[in-house]
């Protein structure tokens, strides 16, 4: 090959990766294209009078976001106030949706929820107007304004569209945080001023989870999403936790916890139209959520109606990515939910192990099962970011850890490694038989304590290593025989008690 030709194909090559960059940048940027914009001017003789942006609303639309951005506000005090009319105008039944003045220059309205100064209701098809007012634009001023709109559908994820949401920390990192919560808009109730039980405020919620430190909660009602109106106004506030919508789908064969969806979902297992828990998981399928089975080991009938894990036919594992392994407090009892995981790791899937409080009272402070205060236990996600889609890919990968007791501080991480491969918690390490495969725990802030290795969930004698310091490297050395097996960690103080479970390595699994 001589130098032309040499030069030829390091061009050709350059103009791929070029090529290769602009459709990823294009890619990524039509994510955050909006569906719609709409242009402007004011001048000076605009003050003092409103002005309607009609746009047409396609069939199927089930939400409205607008971002509303305009020029000469910090320069020369000019204002525009916002609101929204629907096809009705301010005439009819769907009409009016909201009035923010100034306040607010982007918002949202679903059936669902809704931005603080809008209306949640369906969204009908049809022709809809925003609404400037013009309190203030001087007489020699000009303004430019620009509106964009995005319009949603039933199978977004609740996090879209994305310039509603923001990543609360864009750091890489374990993030603390309880994944099963309940409030007034199911059975939560909490004391009243006048000491009598009422249904709590969802904000009292949220409350204690922030002054327990946490740094993400699921609000997972029963089988609402009305929460998700509430929790729209809170978040702004709680600039420091992620509140991820869910609801606790509670069935007369078992519940289970979907989050990141506020979709509509037919929960009626054993109906004419759900038949069954897998034609349930089937409806679940596009709405891009993740579903956990909840407190699988409790009794049935009158002593908790639906609350043990019994559907008839059995749902097919692979549509679940998560179970509940540990609820408030019921580590180290029968109520124990592990042993059901186990055994659904033994027949080769690879669900995450997580943890849930099943909170129903925020002013709750003593533990023991059917108290479950906030954030006992804590599950602990790796995430690439604090936010709901980062929370919930770090949950499917199951490099999550369950501090038992609910500390602000413990670490449980996992690792293994087999030449130059290596693996995490919850991933797969290929190693083959008669193949070395070296793993390290690190634990933090459990002293006195000790690391039990499970292999198949039964303790390996030569796995049981001591703690003795607040931050410790605990190396093991395990060779793999061929066979397809899952190891995973636990840490137990001086009396046996769990303190934290590790979610698994997996070692010559099957994708």
């Amino acid at each position: 090959m001589n130098q032309r030709h040499l030069r030829l194909l390091v061009n050709l090559f350059a103009l791929l990766i070029l090529l290769l960059g602009v459709l990823e940048s294009s890619h990524a940027a039509d994510a955050e294209t909006p569906d719609l914009v709409l242009h402007g001017t004011l001048q000076g003789h605009d003050n003092h009078t409103y002005r309607n942006l009609p746009f047409d609303v396609p069939a199927g639309t089930t939400r409205i976001t607008v971002q509303f951005e305009y020029t000469g506000h910090d320069t020369e005090r000019t204002t525009i106030d916002l609101g929204l009319l629907g096809p009705d105008g301010f005439r009819g039944q769907d009409g009016f949706r909201g009035w923010s003045g100034g306040s607010k220059h982007l918002f949202t309205v679903s059936a669902t929820d809704a931005t603080p100064s809008y209306l949640p209701g369906a969204i009908r098809a049809g022709r809809w107007t925003l609404v400037l007012g013009i309190p203030n634009i001087r007489e020699t001023s000009h303004a430019t304004y620009e509106a964009r709109i995005w319009f949603g559908h039933a199978t977004d994820p609740a996090w879209m569209p994305t310039v509603l949401h923001a990543p609360l920390s864009n750091a890489p990192g374990w993030y603390r945080g309880d994944l099963h919560m309940h409030t007034a808009h199911s059975d939560g109730s909490c004391k009243s001023q006048s000491g009598v039980k009422v249904p709590c405020p969802l904000f009292f919620t949220v409350q204690a989870a922030a002054q327990r430190g946490l740094a993400f909660i699921a609000m997972t009602d029963h089988n609402t999403v009305s929460h998700a109106n509430a929790m729209l106004e809170l978040q702004p506030y709680f600039d420091r936790l992620l509140l991820i919508p869910g609801r606790e789908i509670t069935t007369f064969s078992g519940h289970a916890n979907l989050f990141g969806t506020t979709a509509p979902v037919d929960f009626r297992v054993g109906s004419k139209d759900v038949p069954d828990w897998n034609a349930l998981a089937k409806a679940l399928q596009p709405l891009h959520g993740l579903l956990s089975i909840n407190h699988a080991i409790r009794p049935g009938g009158e002593a908790c109606m639906g609350c043990g894990w019994m559907p008839n036919p059995p749902i097919d594992m692979r549509s679940v990515q998560a179970i509940e392994i540990v609820n408030g407090s019921d580590a180290d009892t029968p109520s124990s939910a592990l042993p059901f995981w186990e055994q659904q790791l033994a027949k080769g899937y690879r669900l995450t192990g997580i943890g849930g409080s099943d909170n129903h009272n925020a002013f709750q402070d003593a533990p023991g099962i059917g108290t479950n205060p906030t954030g006992i236990p804590t599950t602990v996600v790796h995430a690439q970011a604090l936010s709901m889609p980062a929370i919930l890919d770090g949950i499917r990968s199951g490099r999550v850890f369950i501090d038992v007791q609910g500390s602000r501080d413990r670490l449980l991480e996992w690792h293994a490694r087999s030449g130059d491969r290596q693996a995490d918690m919850g991933g797969n390490l290929v190693a083959g038989a008669g193949t070395a495969v070296d793993f390290e725990a690190h634990v933090t802030h459990v002293a006195d304590a000790r690391v039990v290795v499970l292999l198949d969930g039964k303790p390996l004698p030569q796995g049981e290593m001591a703690i003795d310091s607040a931050d410790q490297h605990l190396p093991f050395r395990w060779t793999a025989d061929g066979a397809p097996h899952w190891l995973r960690v636990e840490v137990r103080d001086a009396s046996g008690k769990l303190l934290l479970i590790g979610n698994p390595i997996y070692i010559d699994f099957k994708s």
